[in-house]
């Protein structure tokens, strides 16, 4: 009787386990990455086309700059602001939006959204969505969190907001290494079609941006926004 007992007490556990296990991969979220990285982020698109994410918290001369150049190549690009520039720049926000540019968020502080809860991403997210939704007259569905920094809450904040949680495919790496040359080769070495190339409003990438674009156009790559490129 104790043996049969002890028998049933483990089959039962096994049996208990097997049905957790099946219960957590059944309930997993889907994952919406483009590039297959399984977390609901975005860092690569499916188009046909490049896309310059050029993040910006700072650097207004500088963008105003960048918008004349895209002009120029009848290039399209994806400026992520953050909020508190925004607020400071609104006729800079303005004239982005004008010129036809794509418009997402970059936060509204530049915190680290690795640090904070569900609650606190979402306040943070929305606050910048808002206003820069507002300062631009146009939509904000695309997220870039700062410095790359987000955990699954911050992914599923944006997703609540309705919004993309977009990292990148190559970074030029601009705030640190101030090279007109190394911009340029980070741009371009080895890019091609889907390509999410990170930059920021530097004096030194601004410099570089004419070859950047021209590289491209000899490629055969279309310069798109993300939102494009992700489709």
């Amino acid at each position: 009787m104790k043996r049969n007992r002890l028998i049933s007490l483990i089959t039962n556990g096994v049996l208990a386990l097997v049905l957790a296990v099946l219960a957590t991969v059944c309930f997993l979220p889907n994952a919406k990455s483009v590039s297959g990285g399984g977390d609901g982020t975005y860092r690569k698109g499916t188009g046909e086309g490049v896309s310059l994410m050029i993040n910006v918290y700072w650097g207004t001369e500088t963008v105003l700059k960048m918008l004349d150049v895209l002009d120029e190549y009848g290039a399209t690009a994806t400026f992520f602001l953050g909020g508190c520039w925004a607020d400071d720049n609104v006729a800079c926000v303005k004239e982005i939006a004008s010129r036809g540019h794509e418009i997402g968020s970059h936060g509204y502080f530049h915190r680290d959204h690795s640090k904070m809860d569900y609650k606190e991403n979402v306040e943070e997210i929305a606050h910048s969505v808002e206003f820069i939704s507002l300062a631009s007259g146009k939509p904000v569905t695309l997220f870039a969190p700062p410095s790359g920094a987000y955990h699954e809450e911050t992914v599923n904040a944006a997703t609540a907001l309705s919004l993309k949680t977009v990292l990148w495919t190559k970074d030029t790496i601009d705030w640190r290494d101030k090279d007109e040359n190394l911009c340029y080769e980070r741009a371009t070495k080895e890019v091609s079609a889907g390509y999410l190339i990170l930059m920021h409003p530097m004096e030194h990438t601004l410099a570089a941006l004419p070859r950047i674009l021209e590289h491209y156009k000899e490629a055969g790559l279309k310069t798109v926004s993300v939102g494009e490129n992700l489709g």
